[in-house]
């Protein structure tokens, strides 16, 4: 059975969790034309490698960042958003 390491919760079986899609940085609505907003939306990069996503545990709702690499799936480490270092 596949299995994630919330940080906040531990390790669990990859069903408590939902994929929420790779981090990107969100360019400022108010200041950015429709073309740049559009990219940000629709545009992902989906060249193979490490990736940086947001998962959500979802029984207690912990939304944290898992570093995967998406050619041998394999999590290379887990941590909340903010404590990147």
């Amino acid at each position: 059975m596949k299995q994630l390491t919330c940080p906040i919760n531990g390790t669990r079986s990859i069903a408590e969790f939902i994929y929420g899609g790779e981090l990107r940085p969100m360019p400022d609505p108010q200041s950015v034309d429709d073309s740049i907003w559009a990219a940000y939306v629709f545009h992902r990069d989906g060249a193979p490698g490490v990736k940086r996503e947001w998962w959500c545990h979802s029984p207690s709702n912990t939304w944290f960042i898992a570093e995967r690499h998406t050619v041998t799936d394999e999590i290379l480490r887990t941590y909340l958003y903010g404590e990147e270092a």
